[in-house]
């Protein structure tokens, strides 16, 4: 059985019949490359090249175009991100060098009492110089240290260091922690080698034999010593006193004890150089020339 129907095309498009029966593919390739209808050679500059090219136009990417992965190109490339990265770089390179200032060069400390006054008040924030003993250097008569009053001022802590011992003790030395009840400021009398006495009260204290004025940095009203003493400070160790000796548990105190009330420099944190803090007192603490007298006097004072 037929019908008048034509056939339809894929598209659902009836089928064109006679000169028109080419299939679209064969008009448009024909168009290029074929014969024109009727014998006639296609014009090269006619419509159907123009055509053809619009065509291949058409499958062309044009010219300038961006693509997705230029995109993404130029939002890596955003200039508000790179900024914020190089912020970034800046405060973590500025973190790493202050914690390296302060583990090894320049410390700050809070002194907690009155046993510097009148140099040290409570509540001043010092910088202890770290390098000033670095490089085979020692503490010389008259200087202001900190030190690690463990063993001298202090009995050594029983057993092995335990974890949150070690951390605690990396955080005070990198400054992140506070230095803690073993940690002391007290001023330099005599070093290893010097004979170092004291009448008591009325009297001066003496450095191998020569008499020390120290009226220059005593807290008014306080004497050199009200009580007596003669020793000699062993090689490698200190005789350290506070300023405010009424007020101050110094060597004195601890001559008794196992470590005879000397400081082993091994246990010197570094030179209190500096008052930063309250801006009023910005202040360096120089040594006083009233040691100057002690001069070649023995002990190491003349090596660094």
């Amino acid at each position: 059985m037929s019908t008048h129907e034509p056939p339809a095309d894929r598209d659902g498009s009836p089928a064109p019949t006679g000169a028109d029966s080419l299939s679209r593919s064969a008009v448009v390739s024909g168009a290029v490359s074929g014969p024109a209808p009727g014998g006639q050679k296609p014009d090269p500059g006619g419509e159907p090249r123009a055509e053809a090219e619009g065509a291949s136009e058409g499958e062309d990417e044009p010219a300038g175009e961006v693509t997705s992965e230029d995109e993404t190109a130029l939002e890596d490339e955003d200039p508000g991100h790179s900024r914020s990265r190089d912020l970034l770089l800046l405060v973590g390179i500025c973190l790493l060098a202050l914690l390296l200032v302060n583990a090894f060069v320049a410390r700050p400390f809070s002194v907690p009492s009155g046993s510097m006054e009148g140099t040290l008040r409570p509540g001043d924030r010092l910088i202890a110089n770290q390098l000033a003993y670095a490089f085979g250097g020692h503490p010389q008569r008259g200087d202001v240290v900190v030190f690690d009053g463990t063993g001298s001022f202090l009995p050594e802590s029983g057993g092995p260091a335990g974890f949150w011992d070690g951390l605690s003790s990396l955080g005070r030395g990198l400054g992140l922690a506070p230095a803690g009840n073993t940690v002391y400021v007290k001023r330099v009398i005599g070093i290893g080698g010097d004979r170092v006495t004291s009448t008591g009260p009325g009297g001066r204290i003496t450095v191998n034999g020569v008499p020390v004025d120290e009226s220059s940095y005593l807290a008014p009203g306080d004497q050199p010593s009200s009580v007596a003493f003669d020793v000699v400070v062993p090689t490698g160790k200190l005789w350290v006193m506070g300023d405010h000796r009424i007020a101050s548990r110094d060597s004195r105190d601890h001559l008794g004890e196992p470590g005879g009330g000397f400081v082993p420099e091994s246990r010197v944190i570094g030179r209190a150089d500096w008052v930063v803090y309250p801006f009023s007192r910005w202040t360096d603490l120089d040594r006083p020339a009233a040691f100057a007298a002690t001069a070649g006097t023995g002990g190491h004072g003349e090596q660094g």
